[in-house]
């Protein structure tokens, strides 16, 4: 094995471990450990709560952990994109439905515009801000907002119950997972945490396995 892959190959590998894992662990976690009383049948998912975890979500937080730099201070910049890019997405739905309400996306992309310009001007801050993380932080809100049902902005959202009383409104699978938005900016956070801490435990881990160089 190559100099190269011996350098590569233990974070892979962790990397590939850890996807598993948390794949495994967050769709359990969503469609049958914590689901609405009752609805978790034998052979099937249970509709999940307003907190659940997303699984592709962590991996956006992830990948930019490695982007940013992959230590302690790629960390605490990405934390800090994630809590700029999901608060601007917090304040711009309840804004943009009350601009425009169903069916006009106008109010949506007018006030997406708007802290999409306040996001890059605070880069007059300083380096600190690292405007690259923010903004797939920003999107990802958006990502399950729209993914389930846009709730408040389209109607018959995630307040509504189908014909059994206990499924969720429009939305991803049928309905299954429709969130009111307010949790989806929370669910969304929360995620981008884990993909974080996924992040410094595979740098770290890799780490640990990765050959030292042999001393002259």
């Amino acid at each position: 094995m190559g100099a190269r892959a011996k350098a590569i190959f233990p974070l892979a590998l962790v990397i590939g471990v850890l996807s598993f894992l948390w794949t495994e662990f967050s769709l359990n976690f969503t469609f049958h450990w914590v689901t609405v009383s009752g609805t978790d049948l034998p052979g099937s998912v249970g509709v999940p709560q307003n907190f659940h975890l997303i699984l592709p979500v962590a991996f956006i937080s992830w990948g930019l952990f490695f982007a940013a730099g992959g230590d302690n201070a790629a960390f605490g910049k990405i934390f800090l994109a994630a809590v700029f890019g999901t608060v601007a997405a917090l304040i711009t739905i309840p804004l943009a439905y009350k601009t425009a309400a169903f069916p006009d996306f106008w109010g949506i992309a007018l006030w997406v515009g708007i802290f999409a310009f306040i996001l890059v001007l605070i880069l007059i801050a300083g380096d600190w801000y690292y405007v690259a993380g923010t903004f797939p932080c920003f999107a990802a809100v958006f990502l399950w907002w729209v993914a389930t049902g846009m709730d408040g902005w389209a109607p018959l959202g995630a307040d509504t119950l189908g014909a059994d009383g206990k499924t969720a409104g429009l939305g991803a699978f049928g309905g299954l997972v429709s969130t009111p938005w307010a949790w989806v900016w929370f669910d969304t956070f929360v995620t981008l945490v884990c993909g974080l801490i996924l992040g410094i435990v595979s740098g770290k881990l890799a780490a640990l396995l990765t050959p030292k160089p042999k001393e002259a």
